[in-house]
């Protein structure tokens, strides 16, 4: 063993190259991401590792890995799950040979997220054991020991670290090589009474499944990571008690060092709940706060405990409104519930004064992306006419933002296009445009397209093409040529895909040459039917930025329209001249492009 330090996330996969993993494969989502990518770059040359096109793809493969007795790893983050469920709600019946466990990151807040989703809701759900780890070291090791409990009961096996869990550093203690797992799976056996799903099998494995479950619960009761701590000599009268998971767990063990312990249970298994060792935990109090993020699962599995067994001890928590229903625990506010809880005196915070205001930072499309000239190609092109541009998720959801304004809806991944037919099917005379990106395309998009032609929609599909996966961290995808193994493959080209499907009218233009861009929107625009405009141009995070352009101030007529109309952040006024920060500009030369007067100048040249 020796020590690293590591983001939570790094310690996951390390833990998971020592537990011997066969098989990776997932979706990028923050907070998960680096997660495969850690494997990814520390891999032994016996572990594959995929992007897959989307979480149920990964799902899927993992699972014919794991039947084939490999230990596997699926990553994602909580929305993900969403487009995996369909086979894992199957998969729960017929199980696995090979270990397999799905970690799904949570992300309270939610920080980068549509919604503050709790998986712990769907292990219960799914009937899954699932594991809820409360640091990087934590996570280290419940993930080597998930692929034992998978293994043992043959079932997937979730792992459900939250954002400060997964982005924390810490210092981790770890395996060195020589001491990892070696797995060598076994291969697939063919048992079609084991591997094909049909009702009476999974009926019968419904049953197994129950009887698992509670056997489990009382394992997890002996669970090492399960653990009550008992007061110390000033709380040894107290009848309150304080339950905690997760992030949380660590937040009031640090206000509990300070404060002096008060009983506290600590939960490592949400699903199957310990049952008996909370019983062990209640009795002889009258009243336990929970401390945990985003749903109050581990209150109401209290609450139930109590009912069954006639204990007559109140739980507090969300539903009493005793913490906070939504967004993140804090180190600051799990120290406030429990002094308050206590009835002890606040921490008094310092006082700072003469803080200035902290500036007003909304997000936006970076300087020179090429979604801005997308976006404005469009606006330009419909002005005037009665439109709804339907966004997707991902770094062109910032389309939404002034000046641009032009994300009317957002869903979730792959939704513009179906709900962009929606609009129309009830609002013909309404030109309907979906935007999406290359990385959603080949996630969820394609069958939306498909659906699009059959039904006979009239709609304008927009792929913003930046060559990459670019709010996540620019993974590869399946239009890049490239895989995370850094194998150079066939780019899926999605002119061809379109046209495929059966979408006839379909051009690919560079959205920073804005004239051409303009006039294919307006050409497609008034055509009937399902048409495909593909904006091409990478990010310029994956390209060499070219010279900065500048501003003639003798040309410029003051008229700001390129601040007014762009809302580029490399755009700025000095001394009341208009200005370009030479430090964040590109050269992209949109904005000369739209000068009345060309005073913009500079840049490079787009063909």
């Amino acid at each position: 063993m020796h020590k690293e330090f590591l983001m939570g996330n790094a310690a996951i996969a390390l833990g998971a190259v020592a537990s011997g993993v066969n098989v990776v494969a997932g979706y990028p989502g923050t907070p998960s991401t680096e997660v495969l990518e850690t494997i990814a770059k520390h891999r032994p040359d016996d572990v594959y590792v995929e992007w897959s096109v989307n979480e149920k793809a990964a799902m899927e493969l993992a699972a014919g890995a794991s039947y084939s007795g490999a230990r596997t790893l699926v990553t994602m983050k909580q929305v993900g799950l969403n487009v995996a469920s369909d086979p894992l709600m199957s998969l729960e019946y017929i199980g696995v040979k090979g270990g397999m466990v799905i970690l799904v990151a949570d992300d309270p807040g939610p920080i980068s997220s549509q919604t503050e989703q709790d998986t712990r809701h769907f292990a219960a759900f799914s009937k899954l054991p699932c594991f809820d780890p409360s640091s990087a070291q934590e996570a280290y090791e419940m993930i080597q020991e998930a692929y034992e409990y998978s293994e043992k009961y043959n079932t997937p096996v979730f792992l459900r670290p939250t954002t400060r869990v997964c982005h924390g550093y810490a210092s981790v203690s770890v395996k060195d090589p020589e001491e990892y797992t070696v797995h060598t799976p076994e291969g697939f056996v063919k048992d079609s009474k084991r591997w094909v799903i049909f009702p009476r099998l999974s009926y019968q494995n419904h049953q197994k499944i129950e009887a698992r479950n509670v056997e489990l619960a009382d394992i997890f009761s002996s669970y090492e990571k399960n653990k009550i701590y008992p007061a110390c000599d000033a709380f040894a009268d107290s009848r309150k008690g304080i339950v905690s998971g997760g992030i949380s767990f660590t937040y009031a063990m640090e206000t509990l060092i300070e404060t002096g312990m008060v009983r506290h249970l600590k939960i490592s298994t949400p699903h199957p709940f310990p049952e008996k060792l909370a019983v062990q935990f209640l009795d002889g109090l009258d009243e336990v706060l929970c401390l945990e993020e985003l749903d109050p699962v581990i209150e109401r599995e209290l609450t139930y405990i109590c009912g069954k067994y006639h204990l007559p001890v109140k739980i507090l928590g969300k539903l009493t409104h005793n913490t906070a229903n939504a967004g993140e625990n804090t180190r600051d506010s799990v120290d406030t519930y429990i002094r308050t809880f206590l009835d002890l005196p606040l921490k008094e915070q310092p006082k700072l004064t003469d803080v200035p205001p902290l500036p007003v930072r909304p997000p936006v499309l970076c300087a020179g992306c090429p979604h801005r000239a997308s976006f404005y190609a469009v606006k330009k092109a419909m002005q005037g006419r009665k439109t709804i541009f339907c966004g997707d998720i991902g770094c062109y959801t910032l389309g939404n933002a002034s000046p641009l304004d032009m994300v009317d809806t957002c869903l979730c991944m792959g939704a513009g296009l179906n709900i962009a037919q929606g609009v129309e099917k009830i609002e013909p005379d309404t030109a309907c445009f979906a935007f999406i990106g290359d990385s959603t395309f080949f996630a969820s998009a394609i069958t939306g397209v498909v659906n699009a032609v059959y039904n006979q929609a009239n709609m304008t599909l927009v792929v913003l093409d930046n060559s990459t996966t670019a709010m996540t961290g620019h993974q590869p995808h399946p239009g890049t040529g490239r895989t995370v193994m850094g194998e150079i493959v066939q780019k899926i080209n999605i002119e061809q895909v379109l046209r495929g499907i059966g979408v006839q009218d379909v051009e690919t233009v560079n959205p920073l040459d804005h004239e051409a861009a303009v006039s294919c929107v307006k050409e497609l625009a008034d055509k009937p039917g399902v048409k495909a405009i593909i904006f091409k141009s990478p990010c310029i995070a994956v390209t060499k930025p070219g010279t900065p352009m500048h501003v003639d101030i003798s040309s410029c007529i003051h008229c700001k329209k390129c601040i007014r109309e762009l809302g580029c952040p490399a755009i700025i006024t000095e001394d009341g001249n208009v200005s370009i920060d030479s430090s964040m500009c590109t050269g992209c030369g949109l904005c000369s492009q739209i000068c009345p007067v060309h005073a913009i100048k500079g840049g490079k040249q787009h063909d």
